[in-house]
């Protein structure tokens, strides 16, 4: 209920295309410092929903950051990414339903430094899980030849507005492969993963709200 009354005042799920969308300032407030982030419900509807509803629940509360990709670290034989990933554990949250996926091509959003991103496995079964970008990296976004096969990308539904430093600080925590789950191949898991004290929406801002 909570997350519907915040978009409901932030405007109709749509984009005059001046730049002046509704946007939701939310922060993740870890045990390194706060990120905060700037949500679009306009763009991304179902993602943003999802995210507040969540945070909003405290299911965030008490999670953590637990996985570092870097380019010391990512697979062999592709460009490398760098980003950080967190949520409530590395398989989301066990009675959470899967989302519609919101492919880049549909919400004009990009994987650039900062940009926040529903983690998943097949498309349609992101549910608390989320990557943060250190570093741009257009290969997650929708289309073909993208990293992966199934072509969808990844649903960005926000951005980094403060805290970059903090998100630099838990992509460069020690990480092993010791400490990913059964079959993972690369040390991308941190060896002390990052807590997340909370992550709350703070605001909701009107279209062409100052």
């Amino acid at each position: 209920m909570l997350a519907s009354c915040l978009l409901a005042a932030c405007a109709p799920a749509s984009d005059d295309g001046d730049g002046n969308g509704a946007t939701l300032t939310a922060e993740i407030t870890t045990s390194l410092g706060v990120i905060s982030l700037e949500l679009y419900p306009d763009a991304a509807p179902v993602s943003v929903a999802n995210f507040v509803e969540h945070a909003q629940a405290g299911h965030y509360d008490g999670g953590s950051f637990y996985r570092a990709v870097r380019p010391d670290n990512d697979r062999p034989g592709i460009e490398p990414m760098h980003l950080i990933q967190g949520g409530y554990g590395f398989d989301g949250l066990p009675e959470a339903d899967g989302i519609a996926h919101e492919p880049t091509e549909q919400t004009g959003l990009s994987h650039v430094r900062g940009a926040i991103s529903m983690a998943r496995f097949d498309p349609g079964t992101a549910t608390t899980e989320f990557f943060i970008m250190v570093d741009d990296y257009p290969d997650l976004d929708s289309g073909p030849g993208r990293r992966n096969p199934d072509e969808a990308g990844y649903a960005v539904f926000g951005q980094v507005i403060a805290g970059m430093e903090v998100v630099e600080a838990i992509a460069e925590q020690e990480t092993s492969l010791e400490e990913a789950p059964e079959d993972f191949q690369y040390p991308q898991f941190i060896v002390e993963p990052v807590r997340i004290e909370s992550v709350r929406v703070v605001h909701a801002n009107a279209r062409g709200q100052q």
